[in-house]
């Protein structure tokens, strides 16, 4: 199979979009009783702030839907553009994805999470509990890192 470049960054976008919002709905709904409307208004609170985010009802839920898919595009184009100029990453795409997974995990725990209106306005560096950065670790690596660099391994040669 081989994809134009567009086509690589719309099935990456699609495909961690959809991987990582199933697992933030699975996890943090059996960890702490989450529901799928609560975790997107927590995604809106990054733009809103959480109390404007959770006072919006459906229409910051929705917000925070379109946000998440924004984020997972933008992750998805930085890694399939690389790899145009960085042909590495789509011959050693399995591990060059799992660690641009982990580092997309580090990247959003610790500098755009805290620097959001989610956060306390600065950089963090405190690690969540153990079994929060296992999921976030995993998911980031085999639901963000992986699929991103599959379909870009997968986009015609220049």
């Amino acid at each position: 199979m081989s994809l134009s470049v567009t086509r690589a960054i719309v099935y990456a976008g699609l495909t961690v979009g959809i991987l990582d919002l199933l697992d933030a709905f699975v996890f943090f709904g059996l960890r702490s009783g989450a529901r799928p409307i609560g975790i997107l208004h927590s995604i809106a609170a990054g733009l809103l702030g959480r109390d404007a985010a959770r006072a919006g009802g459906l229409q910051t839920a929705a917000l925070g839907f379109v946000l998440h898919f924004l984020v997972a595009f933008i992750i998805a184009t930085i890694y399939v553009v690389a790899s145009r100029a960085l042909p590495v990453l789509r011959r050693r795409w399995v591990i060059c994805g799992l660690a641009y997974g982990v580092m997309a995990y580090f990247v959003m725990t610790f500098v755009v999470v805290p620097l959001s209106n989610a956060g306390p306005g600065r950089i963090a560096f405190a690690l969540p509990v153990a079994p929060v950065l296992i999921n976030g670790l995993a998911i980031h690596a085999l639901g963000v890192g992986l699929p991103s660099a599959y379909f870009a391994s997968r986009t015609r040669r220049v």
